[in-house]
């Protein structure tokens, strides 16, 4: 299994100077399982870029997974070149998030007058899927949700290809318990021995104090959670749109302080567009 990030910003696209290094696109990562089959999980600004590359692969047919409606993990969608190519085949899975499905969930993006195209002019065939309590297979994948703490709810994700588990956690407050979440403990089991946990890290503790119950976690919490539950590796995600790269640094130094002083093995850094990982 193989996981690149698309983009990893929280809440809204960034440029300048001090993003270069982590990247300023949101949230879109891509898996590639053993067989080379392309899953897609949300629709940032992050897709565009991933697009074009599918394209230049000739790749036209591909999964997507969406944790949760709100506009930065689905903005890219209509940018996503892939889907007005008439040859192009995508499976959708998501939850009705909001009481909305999936399907309106992306069209409501493409409506007048939010963008000149329609969503029904649109040439891709679509086929959608729910994907908000059972677990289901993707090729070579066994794909198993949870609920996120996140307003307007959400879903998270275990990918399992053989003996590799990789969880992805985004939009997900760790403190707070928001209606249709999970508690900790819950989390914790979900994420035990993962050989890769990609979490919401976007706060500082003194942040956190204007942000609680907006959905997001102080970085602390997230490097607790992957220590409570004994992953090899922890890739901070959601970067604040206001934290620069060196900014980035200091906190990816501080949790390695912080593994370092409990003598484990925990390897943390924060994931950066254009990351691949390879499990």
């Amino acid at each position: 299994m193989i996981v690149r990030c698309w983009g990893a910003r929280g809440s809204i696209p960034v440029s300048g100077r001090e993003y270069i290094r982590y990247g300023g696109d949101t949230t879109c990562l891509e898996i590639r399982t053993k067989n080379d089959e392309v899953i897609i999980i949300d629709a940032g600004s992050g897709i565009r870029a991933l697009g074009n590359k599918l394209i230049a692969e000739k790749r036209l047919r591909y999964t997507m997974i969406f944790t949760h409606a709100h506009w930065d993990h689905i903005m890219g969608f209509p940018f996503f070149k892939p889907i007005y190519f008439k040859r192009a085949v995508i499976k959708m899975f998501g939850c009705p998030f909001a009481q909305t499905s999936v399907r309106n969930m992306i069209s409501k993006i493409m409506e007048p007058p939010n963008f000149p195209v329609n969503f029904e002019n649109i040439r891709a065939e679509i086929d959608y899927h729910e994907s908000c309590e059972n677990q289901f297979s993707i090729d070579s994948l066994t794909v198993i949700p949870i609920p996120l703490s996140h307003p307007n709810q959400g879903v998270g994700y275990k990918f399992i290809e053989g003996d590799k588990r990789f969880v992805f956690l985004t939009d997900n407050e760790l403190r707070y318990t928001h209606p249709g979440g999970v508690h900790y403990e819950q989390y914790r089991d979900f994420s035990a021995g993962a050989d890769l946990l990609v979490h919401d890290a976007e706060y500082t503790e003194e942040e956190y104090k204007k942000t609680k119950t907006w959905g997001h976690s102080v970085y602390k919490d997230s490097l607790g959670l992957a220590l409570d539950a004994g992953v090899k590796k922890l890739g901070l995600f959601h970067h604040n749109q206001e934290r620069s790269d060196d900014a980035v640094d200091l906190i990816v130094e501080d949790c390695r302080r912080i593994v370092k002083n409990n003598h484990t093995n925990l390897e943390c850094f924060a994931l950066s567009q254009g990351m691949e990982v390879k499990l």
